[in-house]
């Protein structure tokens, strides 16, 4: 393809080896160009045919890059950005955006000025049960949803020494994490809530950020429950939904993030397909006994997010995540916090 986007990537852990460099290799739109891994040069291993640099900054000096995506801790998430935009670059920033709302809002701000883009990578809107229940409650099928709950629930008991994200740092914790995810998701179906509650808990002994937590995002006319912990051996249904005309419910994850962690490449064969046995299962009927249908999970697909990045930047199209709508996620978490100290919900909507 032509007029390809030469790309760096800061950052080879997992967030820059499993979630970015496979698409960016795959997809005929981009060229993987550099990775910056300050210690070691495993990209190569994988892509022989990139350069390794040891310091970022190289990126901002290298004239034939246009895109770099920072898949770094959360704490680089803003300086590096504002770096990278004022070096004439446009960004992939790895999720959760920034650590705070009003940094969010200065990336946003300095975007626009530069007239260069900030794509935040929330790729869970590209799992497969989620497209599933995105295309459910388009059709109508819950009628007035009355109540969604979803869970992105591990068993991982120890914890893992160096690891960043349970050092007690702007960012860090399940919070951020997972629940970015969750909330991103839950804005996607049913925009802002009214208000917040939140229990944020550490479980894990030696745990010194969060690693559970139940959140409760209050409409006027539904109730959205959020849950993830890493402690739940056994976890129930990752959604469930209920609606005057109908029942939800679906159980598994999403593939691709376990083929990818294995090695595969995103034009592998069925790849994002799920095994029917996670498929959901919708209840409907007045009274029993009700009808039953397996629905058949929708094939994943994290590329439609570098599709959308590459239509926004080659074609003008709109942005597939929209900077604000990262930074509201920021800002839910933020309330969330204040709705853990204060023990009350916390108003969304002013």
């Amino acid at each position: 393809m032509e007029n390809k986007i030469h790309t760096g990537i800061i950052g080879f852990g997992l967030s820059g080896k499993v979630f970015h460099a496979p698409f960016i290799h795959t997809h005929p739109g981009f060229e993987l160009s550099v990775v910056v891994e300050r210690h070691r040069s495993h990209s190569k291993e994988i892509y022989p045919a990139v350069s390794v640099v040891k310091d970022y900054r190289e990126l901002l000096d290298n004239n034939k890059i246009e895109l770099i995506i920072i898949a770094t801790p959360n704490t680089q998430h803003y300086p590096m950005a504002v770096e990278c935009l004022s070096a004439g670059k446009h960004v992939v920033i790895e999720k959760p955006f920034t650590p705070t709302s009003a940094e969010a809002d200065k990336l946003i701000s300095l975007s626009e000025k530069l007239g260069k883009k900030i794509f935040v990578y929330h790729n869970r809107r590209w799992d497969g049960d989620f497209l599933t229940i995105k295309n459910l409650i388009s059709q109508g099928v819950f009628g007035q949803i009355s109540y969604y709950e979803a869970h992105f629930d591990r068993y991982n008991p120890e914890l893992k020494a160096g690891a960043w994200r349970n050092e007690d740092i702007p960012g860090g914790g399940i919070l951020y994490d997972l629940g970015s995810h969750l909330i991103d998701q839950a804005l996607v179906l049913f925009g802002l809530p009214d208000a917040v509650k939140a229990e944020i808990r550490k479980e894990r002994k030696g745990s010194r950020v969060d690693d559970a937590f139940h959140l409760q995002l209050a409409y006027a006319d539904k109730t959205v429950v959020l849950r993830a912990g890493m402690l739940v051996k056994d976890p129930g249904p990752r959604y469930v939904i209920r609606g005057s005309h109908g029942k939800y419910s679906k159980p598994g994850i999403d593939s691709q993030e376990a083929r990818l962690k294995a090695g595969e490449m995103p034009s592998s064969h069925d790849f994002g397909k799920e095994d029917p046995v996670n498929w959901g299962t919708l209840e409907q009927g007045q009274a029993p006994p009700f009808d039953i249908t397996r629905i058949p999970t929708e094939n994943g697909n994290y590329m439609d997010f570098y599709d959308g990045v590459y239509a926004c930047l080659r074609k003008n199209k709109p942005m597939p995540v929209l900077p604000f709508q990262a930074r509201d996620v920021i800002f839910i978490i933020e309330k969330s916090f204040e709705s853990k100290q204060k023990n009350q919900f916390i108003k969304i909507k002013q």
